[in-house]
């Protein structure tokens, strides 16, 4: 399922996805920033054809984890490059599909989810029978070394396993359907410790720590009455959820004083921290009666001060700041090739 995969917010974004490369030098003289877009200034392309999103930093900002269907792959697999878009090389194994990587605080070590113990094959999409909904596949957590070798599996459960992302003092926070729901947990980077943080009904996911370590921000969907909670559930019991409404919310390291900060009403999903840990950069469909097009907002933690900071007309989604805040790694259909090509782009950050 990914943090929100791009089948989920965008439909055209998989159905029309190109598989061959554009050459670098298609975008990489020109800044691509929109006229409105007076946070980003020198917006680069790192990324050219097909499926590539959530990119997201090393500890040091030098390099990027990102999945891609490149080299003509039917499903994601897990990627490693420069933050200058230089040697994409694979860091997973090839097999099954793999999701949400994420740099070790060290820089020697990834983690990532895959399916590839359960079948080497791609998994089948969701049944959309439903509506429009997510597949919760198999997923499972692994670490790697750096290069990708040395795989081992990590906090293994039967279900859903992913969306995990690390803290600077090294704790790894995660969604699993380990105990019925969908819910967020935390363990130490060996998976001793594990705790689960959340536990009320609906779909808590795609959790990033505040660059000190001590508070969390997540999406999630709340169920609003008996009725939306037993839909809620029967979806889940197929191993399927509809993500149409999910918020903004955060909470402390260890689980305590959960908030909603978004009172939306739309699908707003991979939020992460401004390093100053008082502002929250995220995607939403807020801005689109039709909620087809996704666009990057900025909001205080308190909820407040909500500003656009996009403006694309298709999506754009999964952004990140660079440790230092002065980067924003973000991917869009910008400039693509082909219509619904997602790429990972780069800025500048502007106050």
């Amino acid at each position: 399922m990914n943090r929100a995969p791009l089948a989920l917010v965008l439909p055209l974004v998989v159905a029309c996805a190109a598989r061959s490369a554009a050459p670098p030098s298609a975008a990489a003289g020109r800044d691509l920033r929109l006229p409105q877009e007076r946070h980003l200034a020198n917006v680069r392309q790192l990324t050219f054809g097909g499926e590539n999103a959530e990119a997201y930093f090393s500890f040091d900002g030098r390099e990027l984890i990102f999945q891609s269907t490149r080299e003509g792959r039917a499903c994601d697999q897990e990627y490693v490059m420069g933050a200058d878009g230089s040697s994409p090389r694979l860091v997973s194994t090839g097999k099954g599909r793999v999701t949400c990587g994420y740099f070790f605080p060290g820089g020697d070590r990834i983690l990532f989810a895959s399916t590839h113990e359960t079948s080497p094959d791609c998994p089948p999409p969701p049944d959309m029978s439903h509506g429009y909904a997510w597949a919760l596949y198999d997923y499972q957590l692994y670490v790697a070394r750096a290069d990708g070798s040395d795989v081992h599996p990590l906090a293994h459960a039967p279900g859903y396993n992913a969306e995990a992302t690390i803290s600077v003092d090294g704790w790894i926070v995660f969604t699993s359907t380990r105990d019925g729901d969908l819910d967020l947990y935390k363990m130490r980077l060996d998976g001793s410790g594990l705790v689960r943080l959340t536990d009320t009904p609906g779909y808590d996911g795609g959790a990033f720590f505040s660059a000190d370590g001590k508070r969390i921000v997540y999406r999630a969907s709340r169920p609003k009455d008996a009725q939306e909670l037993a839909q809620y559930r029967a979806l889940l019991a197929q191993k399927l959820v509809r993500p149409t409404q999910l918020e903004i919310w955060v909470m402390d390291a260890d689980g305590k004083n959960q908030r909603q900060v978004t009172h939306l009403g739309a699908a707003s999903f991979a939020p992460f921290f401004h390093p100053d840990g008082r502002r929250i950069i995220f995607a939403s469909n807020v801005g689109d009666p039709k909620g087809r097009n996704f666009d990057l907002y900025l909001v205080n933690d308190d909820g407040s001060g909500l500003e656009r900071i996009t403006y694309n007309e298709t999506f754009d989604g999964f952004p990140m700041f660079s440790p230092d805040g002065k980067k924003l790694v973000f991917a869009s259909n910008r400039n693509g090739s082909r219509p619904g090509e997602t790429n990972v782009f780069i800025a500048d950050w502007v106050e």
